[in-house]
């Protein structure tokens, strides 16, 4: 019998999940069935537990959920203790262990498949959710010289600074706090691409030679990939080389085994459809 994993998230019917884990499952020989469950946003709990007692195994957690399967979680590993978000559940017996993945498969991305340099730059990350709670760490291990937070709400930027760094290279605020200040990394961990909101980004937000990253992805450039190339970056990519590699993670984790991402990117690219 196969066994039973899914994604959860609101909204959820844009995610290529499902996609990766059944050519991950293809190609490592493993019996599973993957799904994408809608959350409402007041009963993500209940669907978790309506999922365990179905007989699922695990699954991944996607905005707006990170904070919430957190804490449900009754065994945390080391790094979704330290983000203070979890985006993979595995249910174990009676007991829930909680993982975020999100990190490793951002850096694997920047570094390994679109060959970007981290140690001594500067890096603005534009939210203070889960998303952005479950980078902050690696990318900081990373070695930039510079580390800014921004948010709608700057009292969450500056408190999620306060949680994971006391350093005078990393801040938190909001957007306009960081007008006059050059990146040349900026990361949009808002959900802003998939609600269609604008993000206000200042004139002169990219250094030359700078690099736009949507953590969101799509079938084409986002919504903030189009407005950065607007203030002439070099370079954008969107979230799906993080979303592969993320899942990677969590399937070694469930499974394992570790698929090679390469050729399942390559495979979804080329039959995208929204």
């Amino acid at each position: 019998m196969s066994d039973h994993y899914a994604v959860i998230g609101n909204p959820i019917s844009h995610s290529k999940s499902p996609a990766l884990h059944t050519a991950f499952a293809r190609q490592c020989a493993q019996d599973i069935v993957y799904g994408a469950i809608f959350g409402p946003l007041d009963k993500f709990a209940e669907c978790v537990t309506a999922f365990r007692a179905s007989g699922g195994k695990g699954m991944n957690v996607t905005l707006p959920f990170k904070l919430e399967a957190f804490a449900i979680a009754d065994e945390l590993t080391e790094r979704a203790r330290l983000a203070e978000a979890v985006n993979t559940l595995m249910f174990d017996n009676d007991r829930i262990l909680g993982d975020n993945t999100d990190g490793v498969g951002l850096v694997r991305d920047l570094k390994e498949n679109l060959g970007l340099t981290l140690a001594g730059k500067r890096i603005l990350i534009l939210g203070a959710g889960g998303a952005a709670r479950g980078v902050l760490r690696p990318l900081l291990e990373e070695g930039p010289s510079r580390l800014a937070i921004a948010n709608n709400t700057p009292s969450k930027a500056v408190a999620l600074k306060e949680q994971v760094a006391n350093a005078a290279h990393v801040s938190g605020g909001g957007f306009s706090d960081f007008k006059g200040e050059q990146f040349d990394l900026v990361i949009n961990a808002t959900s802003a691409s998939l609600s269609g909101d604008a993000i206000p980004l200042h004139d002169g937000v990219f250094a030359d030679g700078a690099f736009a990253y949507d953590m969101a992805y799509g079938d084409g450039n986002t919504p903030f990939m189009d407005a950065a190339l607007a203030h002439g970056v070099a370079g954008v990519a969107d979230g799906f080389g993080m979303l592969a590699g993320q899942a990677a993670e969590s399937f070694h984790l469930w499974r394992g085994v570790r698929p090679d991402i390469v050729p399942v990117i390559a495979e979804i690219r080329a039959n995208w459809t929204r």
